[in-house]
């Protein structure tokens, strides 16, 4: 049996009022101001809210390594009209599947950005023909999220008992909704 091919993401992916394009270390600066460092928006999410600047730069040179190695792509949201960064995307690789990840500034909330961004993702990875399994998971708490989810095509599967650890929310892990699109 063949190995699987390793898949060449786009290090730039446009959608209509978007750009997802490769984190890079420069990006660090805008991450903590937009989000980084915000307990609303890193509430749900897997990593501690960032205490300075020089987290989210480490941040940032290991999301240079995990491209660079194939493990994981993180790609920054900015927005096409001002180049404003204003959220992240990773997707991390497990051979034919790809789990998703991604994470909004507070003052972009319930704009669309994040649909209109994982649907610009979704429909490019379905295109690639080692790719059938597109994944992602959030708290059962965290309804926005879930909500991005089914906007951008996605089903919901079920539910994960005590899945992931949270820890801006607690220590031990929490049930997590998953979801999913295939082909």
């Amino acid at each position: 049996m063949d190995p699987p091919r390793v898949i060449n993401p786009p290090k730039n992916l446009k959608t209509e009022r978007l750009r997802l394009r490769k984190a890079k270390l420069g990006d660090a600066e805008a991450i903590f101001r937009q989000y980084a460092q915000d307990p609303e928006v890193t509430k749900y999410v897997s990593w501690r809210a960032h205490r300075d600047l020089e987290e989210t730069r480490e941040y940032m040179r290991m999301c240079q390594l995990a491209w660079d190695i194939g493990k994981a792509f993180h790609w920054v949201i900015e927005r096409n009209e001002d180049k404003q960064v204003i959220g992240m995307m990773i997707a991390r690789v497990s051979g034919e599947k790809w789990e998703l990840g991604y994470v909004l500034g507070r003052a972009y909330w319930g704009r669309g950005y994040m649909t209109e961004a994982l649907k610009g993702l979704v429909a490019w990875a379905l295109k690639q023909k080692d790719i059938f399994r597109i994944w992602a998971v959030c708290d059962i708490d965290n309804l926005a999220s879930a909500r991005v989810m089914e906007k951008g095509g996605m089903e919901r599967e079920g539910i994960l008992r005590r899945w992931s650890v949270h820890p801006n929310l607690s220590q031990e892990p929490r049930d997590s909704y998953c979801y999913a699109i295939v082909k």
